[in-house]
Formats: C-alpha cells, sequence, structure tokens
C-alpha cells in the first residue's frame, strides 16, 4: 500500500481540475450568451472565441480531469474495498453521480453553443453555475465529517448555501443593473 497515497493525491488533483473546468464553462456560456447582445462584428469575433476557449477548457482539462478522477477513485475503491460498506461513501456515490449529471448537462450546453444555439439566458446560466458549488460543498464536508455528519444540519446547511447563492446573484444582478 506504499502507492496508496500517491493514488489518493491523483485522484485529489484531478477531482480539482474536474471543478475547476466545471466552475469555469458555465462562466464563459455566460459570456457567450451575453455577447449575443453586442453588434453583429464584435458579436461574432466573440462568439469566435469563446467557442475556441470553451472547447479548449472542455476537451483539454475538464472531460480529460473527470475521466482520470473517475479512474483514480475505481482504483481507491479496488485497494480499499471496505469503503462501500460505509454509509457516507453510498452518499458521496449519489453525488458523484449526480456531479456526472451536471457535467453531462454542461456538455449538452456546450454543444448547443457550439451551434450557435442559445436556450438559457445569461441569469439563468448563473444560477446554474452553482450546481457543482453546491456538490462541492457536500462532498467535502462529508468526506472530511464523514459518519460524524449531523445529517439534519448537513442537509440544512446546503440548502442554506444554495438560498445564500441565489440572493447573491439576486444582488449582483441589481447592482449590475444600476452600473447600466
Amino acid at each position: 500500500m506504499e502507492y496508496y497515497n500517491y493514488i489518493k493525491s491523483l485522484h485529489l488533483i484531478f477531482v480539482i481540475t474536474w471543478f475547476a473546468g466545471l466552475f469555469y464553462i458555465p462562466r464563459l456560456f455566460i459570456y457567450h450568451i451575453e455577447a449575443q447582445d453586442k453588434d453583429s462584428t464584435e458579436k461574432e469575433i466573440l462568439s469566435n472565441q469563446f467557442k475556441i476557449m470553451t472547447k479548449r477548457l472542455w476537451f483539454i482539462i475538464t472531460w480529460p480531469s473527470a475521466i482520470l478522477a473517475t479512474l483514480f477513485a475505481i482504483i481507491l475503491l479496488i485497494l480499499q474495498p471496505v469503503w462501500l460498506q460505509q454509509d457516507w461513501m453510498h452518499v458521496k456515490l449519489a453525488f458523484v453521480l449526480l456531479l456526472f449529471v451536471y457535467h453531462f448537462k454542461c456538455h449538452q450546453i456546450f454543444r448547443q453553443l457550439q451551434r450557435n444555439v442559445f436556450k438559457w439566458s445569461s441569469n439563468q446560466m448563473r444560477l446554474f453555475n452553482e450546481g457543482s458549488t453546491l456538490i462541492l460543498f457536500s462532498v467535502v464536508f462529508l468526506v472530511i465529517l464523514k459518519n460524524s455528519l449531523n445529517w439534519i444540519f448537513g442537509v440544512a446547511g446546503i440548502f442554506v448555501l444554495g438560498i445564500l447563492l441565489m440572493l447573491g446573484i439576486k444582488i449582483y444582478k441589481r447592482i449590475r443593473n444600476k452600473g447600466k
């Protein structure tokens, strides 16, 4: 098990880079959506640039990180199968499944924007952007606290965080609209 900590470190590194991609890609989506309100020349230049940036982020950082984080997680579970008998791991795996749902939804939006299909407003995308944040908070607290996690306070805390994030977005929108 000498190599166990190396595998765990690699898993953590790729989880971090995966989340970095999932945090940044919706921001690029927001900018791409907002570029549609520009004049035609600026809109075309910005749209082309955002397509290149999202494609590179998505296929060079985010997808490989998701795959490698998952691969190293599977190896860790093979090395420590006892984790699969622990309740916190079942909950963590449920959050990982939810993270993949979020990831695939980002992929769907990515493909739409690459084809100039705009189904989301920038405000809707700002709210969507907080999904990965909620999942990250949930998983980190779950992994660190494991069985000592008080489920009632934990779930309530995630809901409070979600409400605070939504309020922050609304306040930001008001401030931004005053500046126009």
